[in-house]
């Protein structure tokens, strides 16, 4: 076993936190060697990400012990989820039988939390006809997850989809007299009418175009990036592109609207690898003033 070291590209602050953590680190980032070492670059932050380069000679690469996709030039993409431990672990199996090892420390957030004295409404019995429905919407949900096509847009600098007020910020989570409810697992973006175009933020290719509204989610649009890595666009009144299109960044993929459970116009945008929530915030950075 090779306990590697990291060399950290990028850095800085976003949201008033410090990307890279390096404590618990190998503390040596100079004099990298690309045979044993990792490059990291992005987010390592609860809801963050990073985009990364493995050791040559990987054949095979871990985050805590799940497989992660290598494309054929070593490039890789890992991220975290909103309740992610401070610590994330690195492996990479080599072409030689040895192991490259590595500690990431995963930086924590301060969540927007709002306490309600009072306790949750209670739920009456689940209605079997909603039960149905809603079993198949997650079937085409989590189907729509589970593709993975040979798409880039996952190395993309993401940008905003549309612009307007954030209404809504990932993570942000209600606790009833001590019960936590869900948290609100994407962001918010009002632009104050039904209609509004929106664009795709990075290349990727359409796994679910809702030809009706779903029961929560609305006319709902996923796309995935690639390696893992998807979209999705809740409540749209319309669509514009259809199951298997490939769309590029900047391309104009369907309209804002308030279909499924919403109480106003507004677009929903989430992102997950695999089965971590992430922060769109952290992919596009504060939008631009006016």
């Amino acid at each position: 076993m090779i306990d590697r070291r990291l060399l950290l590209t990028g850095g800085g602050a976003a949201l008033g936190l410090g990307l890279w953590q390096l404590r618990g680190l190998a503390s040596e980032t100079t004099g990298f060697d690309a045979a044993r070492d990792f490059a990291l670059a992005g987010q390592l932050t609860q809801g963050g990400w990073a985009r990364g380069r493995a050791p040559i000679g990987t054949r095979a690469l871990s985050l805590n012990r799940r497989a992660v996709l290598v494309a054929p030039d070593r490039s890789f993409f890992v991220a975290f989820d909103r309740d992610a431990a401070a610590r994330a672990d690195l492996q990479a199996d080599m072409d030689d039988g040895s192991t490259v090892r590595g500690a990431l420390s995963v930086a924590p957030r301060a969540w927007q939390i709002e306490r309600i004295p009072l306790g949750p409404r209670p739920g009456g019995p689940a209605n079997p006809e909603y039960a149905r429905r809603r079993e198949g919407e997650l079937a085409q949900i989590n189907a729509a997850r589970a593709v993975d096509h040979a798409i880039e847009g996952w190395r993309q600098k993401f940008i905003w989809p549309v612009f307007g007020r954030v209404s809504g910020r990932f993570g942000s989570q209600r606790i009833y007299n001590g019960t936590p409810g869900t948290y609100h697992s994407g962001m918010d973006i009002a632009t104050g009418a039904s209609g509004t175009p929106f664009v795709a933020p990075a290349d990727g290719v359409v796994t679910l175009a809702a030809a009706s509204s779903f029961s929560l989610e609305g006319r709902l649009l996923m796309i995935d990036h690639g390696m893992g890595l998807n979209s999705a666009f809740l409540h749209c009144s319309a669509h514009a592109v259809k199951v298997g299109d490939v769309v590029r960044q900047g391309q104009f993929i369907a309209r804002i609207g308030m279909t499924g459970r919403a109480t106003g116009p507004h677009l929903h945008w989430s992102i997950k690898w695999h089965d971590a929530r992430l922060d769109p915030l952290l992919f596009v950075g504060s939008p631009p003033r006016g």
